[in-house]
């Protein structure tokens, strides 16, 4: 196969249907509802997105991976299943347009990950960005003049513990191929989304099932379309195009869902987004990307 041609251009067109993709995820699990439990919605998705998994399966086999690897591969499926959990709850309980822009803090958390635990540089500028970010995230929340729901906790530990995942996944990425990252994701979520699926499960009807099939295509047609969009232009390019789907998910929940459109959360969401393109220029400007972009974690 040719390489991709590289253009800004076109980057910014396969990102901005990776947020097509996304958005489309998300409107689906909050049109689902709460018709089936968070894990169990979760764990049909994944596991009936599994039959995208048949082109990995030689690669994981043929990896031969050691005993270290399978403990970190397991511990980002535990990781990852609790956000996936978290995620889906959140879905039902605040509006659209909030879980994404909430989604946005995961790139930051991971800016503080890579800082803690793997050594990487904080300087003042990426730390000013980093405290942006926070006052981004608190804009969205308003403590004291709104109502803190749970799907909003849920919500910030659901970026946590995306971005632990992605932490996890970078040191990874040295060492085995992509199609084994990605391939073990789907595994182990999937092995770890089960007990807490059958802890209340619901028998779903065929268009619950349906509608989770095309959860699991949409998410996977999205990260094919943001690989394409880094084989075209660089992260700095492509990254600042993700806030448009705060615009699509405002849009989605006023015109599908009836969800009223709040000004703040598009203010804060903007401010936090604003926050990681600068990270993410000033880490390609120093040539070491950490920050990942927001759709990567998902």
């Amino acid at each position: 196969m040719n390489a991709p041609a590289k253009s800004p251009l076109i980057g910014i067109v396969w990102m901005v249907l990776t947020g097509l993709n996304f958005v489309a995820v998300t409107a689906i699990v909050k049109h689902v509802g709460s018709a089936i439990p968070p894990a169990q919605a979760a764990f049909l998705r994944y596991a009936l997105g599994l039959v995208f998994l048949l082109p990995m399966i030689r690669p994981i086999l043929a990896a031969h991976l050691t005993r270290r690897q399978v403990k970190l591969f397991a511990l980002r499926g535990v990781v990852h299943t609790l956000a996936v959990i978290l995620w889906f709850y959140a879905m039902t309980q605040i509006p659209l347009a909030e879980v994404t822009a909430m989604n946005y803090l995961t790139p930051v958390y991971v800016t503080i990950g890579a800082a803690l635990f793997l050594g990487e540089a904080l300087p003042p500028r990426r730390l000013a960005a980093v405290v942006v970010a926070l006052i981004g995230a608190a804009i969205i929340l308003r403590p004291g003049l709104r109502a803190v729901e749970f799907g909003h906790i849920a919500m910030l530990f659901t970026a946590l513990a995306f971005a632990v995942g992605y932490l996890v996944a970078k040191r990874l990425s040295g060492e085995v191929s992509a199609p084994v990252v990605v391939g073990m994701l789907s595994v182990t979520v999937t092995i770890g989304l089960f007990p807490f699926a059958l802890m209340d499960w619901v028998t779903p009807t065929w268009t619950d099932i349906g509608w989770l099939f095309l959860v699991a295509c949409f998410a996977t047609a999205g990260h094919y379309c943001m690989t394409l969009a880094f084989a075209a232009a660089p992260l700095t390019v492509t990254q600042p195009v993700t806030f448009l789907q705060l615009i699509w998910s405002v849009a989605v929940g006023a015109l599908v869902f009836d969800e009223g459109v709040d000004g703040w959360v598009i203010f804060g969401g903007a401010v936090i987004m604003a926050s990681v393109s600068f990270i993410t220029w000033r880490e390609a400007r120093a040539r070491r990307i950490v920050t990942p972009p927001v759709p990567a974690t998902k």
